[in-house]
């Protein structure tokens, strides 16, 4: 039994708890067949939330990725927290890019969330993506080393000020 529940931890870990891709890739049926319950499937999901958020980072944003896409299948405000307060301390000494990019899923984070976070932390949540938005409008173009534009479909600081000013316009829409 005890060989089963590592299998089926090995493979909700790896597929990040999303059934369907599960399924897609024809492995849902063997984690099916390990008899897992709801109940150590959230402590599951709950251990995978703890996990990415302490591996976010400016450097690699897989931890944040991750964290996006488990948001539009497992609603828990933790994940929205978890960004909000890497944002606070890290993302300002970040470059433009990293900006961007924290941004953006910030506001995708706010919109699977948002069945589940209250309106206070919603609205605080859209302030920090528009005060990061707007930094980036304000700041010339800065790009770390091993950071290229194009493999991030930017061509030039206008490019990643529409982008940005895109992504302003969407909050408005969706905020208000």
């Amino acid at each position: 039994m005890e060989e089963r529940i590592v299998v089926a931890k090995g493979l909700f870990t790896l597929y990040r708890g999303h059934f369907i891709q599960m399924h897609r890739d024809g492995v849902l049926e063997d984690y099916r067949d390990c008899g897992i319950e709801r109940q150590t499937e959230i402590e599951w999901y709950q251990e995978l939330i703890a996990k990415l958020s302490l591996d976010l980072s400016i450097r690699d944003w897989d931890a944040v990725s991750s964290l996006e896409a488990l948001a539009k299948y497992y609603q828990d405000e933790r994940m929205l927290e978890s960004v909000m307060n890497f944002i606070t301390r890290q993302i300002m000494g970040a470059d433009s890019i990293v900006k961007l990019m924290y941004a953006e899923r910030l506001i995708s984070l706010i919109v699977s969330l948002r069945p589940v976070i209250t309106q206070e932390n919603r609205y605080s949540a859209y302030q920090q993506a528009l005060r990061i938005l707007e930094d980036i409008l304000a700041k010339p173009l800065v790009i770390d080393p091993g950071h290229d534009l194009h493999h991030y479909h930017l061509k030039d600081k206008k490019s990643l000020n529409l982008r940005a000013q895109k992504s302003i316009d969407e909050i408005m829409l969706l905020r208000f």
